[in-house]
């Protein structure tokens, strides 16, 4: 089981300016935090400071000591819908809308991986900061078969830990419920849970009604942790794709299906997003998809970095964090929590 230090918090007693934004001495450990604020409209707003934010964790105020608001390198995975629906037209518009947000992300540290899915998870483009080397793999793709997108993210989060860059996240791209996974959605919101990774996730829906899921969320109090990471073809966490993966405790094993095969699951695909500090939308048609993506680029441009040292649970459970901006007419979304583990 991974012990997630690296993944909380840094080890750290005061901010010390450095060439990348703070230098960490030894002491006591960071949880950090990723914010996005947004005006009424909805549109992303910069320049706010330390000052503007409040972070609770389980009610509680907490000390910000670290904070920035520079656009920050991304490690970013993106898993790709290649079932069978997604041939022709539509899968046509997806390329042109990867290819359009890789250009987006402008800075030369960021780095990326390609996952596609149909009936099986498969890595296909493994890190690299080269965007064409991405569009490339996505050129040789062909979709068909079935939809085994939770087996995918499954393996993109872990993958997406060990990037290299502060911010991590995976961008989920679909336009149909899960057919063939062995997980649920249940399964990976507590594998995110256990990460700082960001997850993003655009579903494409032309009838535009959310299903349902059939399965019931995990207590907040957390539920069975997961093997993090999974075990990838030639270790370190940056690697290998379409590796067998055990059952994970109280899935039952075996393959997940939910509702109707030709439906994005809206439910499912928010229960995975939505504690990360991500977010899931909707779009009607796959040439909605390039301003989705664009709006996603550009979030992951304008967000904030918050610290504060951890109380130092280390009791294996889930912890809230609640951040606020003092400011009441602006809205703020981060991760909603973090599992403390021993």
């Amino acid at each position: 089981m991974l012990a997630l230090t690296g993944l909380l918090g840094l080890q750290a007693t005061a901010p010390v300016a450095g060439q990348d934004g703070f230098r960490f001495r030894s002491g006591v450990e960071l949880i950090n935090v990723t914010a996005t604020v947004t005006d009424r409209s909805g549109r992303f707003l910069p320049g706010l400071t330390r000052d503007d934010f409040v972070v609770y964790e389980d009610n509680q105020p907490m000390e910000i000591t670290h904070f920035s608001a520079e656009r920050s390198p991304v490690s970013l995975g993106i898993v790709i819908d290649t079932s069978g629906s997604m041939q022709g037209e539509k899968w046509g518009a997806a390329r042109d809308a990867i290819d359009r947000f890789l250009q987006q992300l402008t800075d030369p540290d960021d780095d990326f991986f390609l996952y596609r899915f149909s009936g099986s998870a498969d890595l296909v483009q493994d890190w690299t900061s080269d965007r064409r080397a991405v569009s490339w793999s996505l050129g040789r793709v062909n979709p068909n078969g079935g939809t085994a997108m939770y087996d995918a993210v499954a393996e993109a989060v872990p993958m997406a830990h060990g990037g290299q860059n502060r911010k991590k996240a995976v961008v989920i791209i679909s336009d149909g419920n899960d057919t063939s996974s062995r997980v649920g959605p249940g399964d990976v919101r507590q594998l995110v849970r256990e990460t700082e990774v960001l997850v993003y996730a655009v579903g494409i829906d032309g009838q535009g009604q959310p299903t349902i899921v059939s399965r019931p969320r995990p207590p907040v109090g957390g539920g069975p942790r997961l093997p993090i990471p999974f075990p990838f073809p030639g270790g370190g966490g940056r690697g290998g794709g379409g590796y067998p993966m055990p059952p994970f405790p109280g899935s039952g094993g075996g393959v997940y299906s939910s509702g109707s095969a030709d439906r994005v699951n809206v439910a499912a695909l928010r229960e995975i997003t939505d504690d990360s500090g991500g977010r899931t939308e909707i779009v009607r048609d796959a040439r909605d998809l390039d301003p989705a993506t664009a709006n996603i680029a550009d979030e992951l441009s304008k967000q904030y970095y918050i610290g504060y040292p951890s109380p130092g649970h280390k009791d294996g459970r889930w912890h809230t964090i609640r951040v606020e901006v003092r400011d009441p007419s602006l809205r703020v979304r981060a991760r909603r929590g973090y599992v403390a583990t021993p």
